[in-house]
């Protein structure tokens, strides 16, 4: 059969093939840097143009964050997009892929394999039967990203801005001179990470009071206060906190973990109460605070 199509002038590629050639043909355009290679490859994108599934289990995906990058990418540009929840670890369908679309996921190590369209139409009617735990859920607009974050960070320093930036996923970094100024109403979805919003700089005076960066941070921070018009950092953080309330009740979206979790809710219920004490702030916290909290 192979012989017939080949006689014929077809090509038979598998996705494991195109892959190879792929990674051989680099390695020859770099070696040789003769243009016929290039046409070549783009040739062989030409033959794998199709419907794309990108798993997102262990097994069948090579690079799980690239992946989500490029599913992100592919709904910013137009893409029919689903997301097979519960399927192969939340896989993604494109039913339009092409060869634009192809040839990104070659570039970037990411796992992808060829599929009809009824195939892919036939699994996602299988995922939305109500007797399983499963559903296909078509994406449609990617969020307005932005992370909490200070503006002196750099990716690395964060494992959220770090996922993000080698995922290719867009985004900015706000604080809380953007989120006191209205900003965060520009974006949709709002990521918390390593954050105390009480004041009290995390748990770090235990161990690191002496340390020059905690020492330096903390002078920062008060500096920040001052300069946004509040006399104690818990003051400042206890607004943000309360802007960021308000943003969620409006429709945002907030992604909060470690210790933003937790500080964002105290920041809330101690409102008015001074739950600092003098190591933070410079005074005794106030009388009964644990009492006082909402």
């Amino acid at each position: 059969m192979a012989e017939e199509a080949m006689a014929e002038g077809l090509i038979l590629l598998t996705t494991d093939t195109i892959i190879f050639l792929h990674q051989v043909l680099t390695e020859a355009m770099y070696r040789s840097k003769h243009a016929i290679f290039t046409l070549f490859f783009s040739l062989l994108l030409g033959a794998a143009k199709g419907q794309m599934l990108i798993p997102m289990d262990y097994e069948g995906q090579s690079d799980h964050l690239k992946a989500y990058g490029l599913v992100y990418e592919a709904i910013a540009s137009g893409y029919d997009c689903h997301w097979l929840l519960n399927y192969r670890g939340g896989s993604f369908a494109i039913l339009d892929g092409d060869q634009n679309i192809i040839e990104k996921a070659l570039r970037k190590g990411i796992s992808y394999e060829n599929s009809s369209a009824q195939a892919l139409l036939n699994l996602m009617a299988e995922l939305k039967s109500p007797s399983t735990n499963t559903n296909s859920i078509e994406l449609e607009r990617v969020p307005k990203i932005a992370v909490y974050s200070p503006a002196g960070k750099q990716p690395w320093d964060d494992a959220v801005t770090l996922v993000l930036t080698y995922a290719e996923i867009p985004f900015v970094t706000i604080y809380d001179e953007e989120i006191l100024n209205g900003q965060l109403e520009e974006y949709e979805w709002l990521h918390l990470h390593h954050e105390d919003f009480t004041g009290q700089y995390g748990k770090f005076y235990g161990a690191y009071r002496d340390a020059a960066w905690y020492i330096n941070q903390k002078a920062q921070f008060e500096a920040d206060a001052r300069a946004l018009g509040y006399s104690k950092v818990s003051q400042v953080k206890g607004a943000v906190a309360k802007t960021i309330s308000s943003y969620v009740n409006n429709g945002g979206f907030l992604f909060a973990m470690c210790s933003a979790t937790d500080s964002y809710d105290i920041a809330l219920a101690a409102e008015g109460v001074d739950i600092c004490e003098s190591m933070f702030d410079g005074d005794l916290s106030a009388p009964g605070a644990a009492l006082q909290l909402d």
